[in-house]
């Protein structure tokens, strides 16, 4: 699985297309909107950019985290989840999918309850300071460019971490394990 020399950021929520378009002309912002490339032809464009950053709205993860939800909310068929896990992986091994260094998930709080778990206990857990909580404005994603912190990329297995999910609940997803009292 690819990674690029650019700070690669999703941003992912209901506006996001408005907002990756808004961050367009920015000094050392290269911003990218799904509906202007095809999954190849953006992956491509990512990993081709030379700017400090890339910003995008086209989820990598966006077909799992569907999954996961749908899969603890009693929706998604059986073998759903394991599918879009094992589709995801072969996407990333082809390299045409690449994973962010960080998620800007727009207006959190206002996402059903499993999604919101999605975003902010499994991504959050895995790579704490990497999923990021913003407004749904291109001013504010813009001013948290500046002030991203640096911390442990996704899990080094992607496979194991992926694979691992339905096992993944969502009132604990990201906590620690406790040792029983």
């Amino acid at each position: 699985m690819r990674r690029v020399s650019s700070t690669v950021i999703v941003v992912a929520g209901e506006h996001a297309a408005e907002v990756v378009a808004g961050l367009d002309g920015m000094r050392n912002v290269r911003a990218l909107t799904a509906v202007e490339r095809g999954p190849d032809q953006l992956a491509e464009a990512v990993t081709r950019a030379r700017s400090t950053y890339v910003v995008h709205d086209a989820d990598p993860l966006a077909e799992v985290g569907r999954a996961w939800a749908g899969f603890f909310d009693g929706t998604e068929p059986v073998g759903g989840l394991e599918v879009a896990v094992e589709e995801t992986l072969a996407a990333l091994r082809a390299e045409r999918l690449v994973l962010p260094d960080y998620y800007v998930v727009l207006e959190p709080d206002e996402l059903p309850a499993t999604v919101r778990h999605w975003w902010l206990g499994v991504l959050a857990g895995a790579a704490p300071v990497r999923v990021v909580p913003a407004p749904p404005s291109a001013g504010a994603v813009a001013e948290l460019l500046g002030r991203l912190q640096a911390g442990r990329w996704w899990p080094q297995d992607v496979e194991a971490w992926l694979r691992e999910l339905p096992r993944v609940v969502p009132d604990r997803a990201g906590l620690s394990a406790q040792p029983s009292p």
